[in-house]
């Protein structure tokens, strides 16, 4: 079995119009199909950018988020965008009235990074 390379990411919103405003009007993805599943009780954006597609259900009733940082929980942590430049994206987040972290650098690699989040708390990094 070989599993290198993501067809697409999986997340659940409460609220559609706040959503689809976050990932296609502000962080520019593209919407390329919208599905409303009444037997299912929600809404499913397919977007797209780059090589990047995201499953976005939009779904009022899904349980909320623990609130972070602490407790964590099992299961998906955060989602990581590869940027050239973590300064530049911040300075567009701060245009964009999204708020963000501080910059700060990976204890591993070095590389600059910092995380904002989507409506419904997901974090998302920016890394270099």
């Amino acid at each position: 079995m070989k599993l290198d390379s993501v067809h697409h990411i999986a997340i659940i919103g409460h609220d559609y119009a706040r959503t689809k405003e976050f990932y296609v009007d502000k962080l520019g993805f593209q919407l390329l199909d919208e599905h409303y599943r009444p037997e299912k009780k929600d809404i499913l954006l397919n977007v797209r950018q780059g090589s990047l597609t995201l499953e976005i259900f939009i779904k009022s009733d899904a349980p909320k988020r623990p609130a972070l940082p602490h407790p964590e929980h099992t299961g998906l942590r955060h989602l990581a965008f590869r940027v050239e430049d973590v300064e530049s994206c911040l300075a567009e987040l701060d245009r964009l009235d999204i708020p963000h972290t501080e910059l700060r650098y990976d204890d591993f690699d070095g590389r600059k990074m910092a995380f904002f989040f989507d409506p419904d708390g997901l974090p998302l990094e920016l890394h270099e």
